[in-house]
């Protein structure tokens, strides 16, 4: 499953997208991917094409917070837990760094 987000990010034109592997740091979930688009628009847009590709491959049972704003959108397939944010919204947040991305041998930047 995490080939079909990665493909179907790259194919939206996501920025900066970066995958970190928690099966060993996390039951939450085996990776959290994060992606940056370039407004609400394209934010709400990649998340939209990521839905219907996830669908379409069999993994249809994702839940989705925050496809109207298109600041943040949450997409949680239970084993893959998708951020996809507005460049500003990502650093005020910094999901990376509270996973401590810059020390773990887990994370890709794709």
């Amino acid at each position: 499953m995490i080939d079909v987000v990665i493909a179907s990010l790259d194919d939206s034109k996501a920025e900066e997208v970066v995958s970190i592997d928690l099966r060993t740091r996390s039951a939450l979930a085996d990776h959290m991917v994060i992606a940056s688009g370039r407004s609400h628009r394209h934010v709400s847009a990649v998340a939209d094409h990521l839905l219907r590709d996830l669908k379409e491959a069999g993994f249809g049972n994702a839940k989705v917070e925050g496809l109207q704003n298109g600041d943040w959108v949450l997409i949680d397939t239970g084993d893959i837990i998708v951020h996809i944010f507005r460049p500003e919204v990502r650093s005020f947040y910094n999901i990376e760094k509270m996973w401590s991305l810059s020390e773990s041998k887990d994370s890709t930047v794709h």
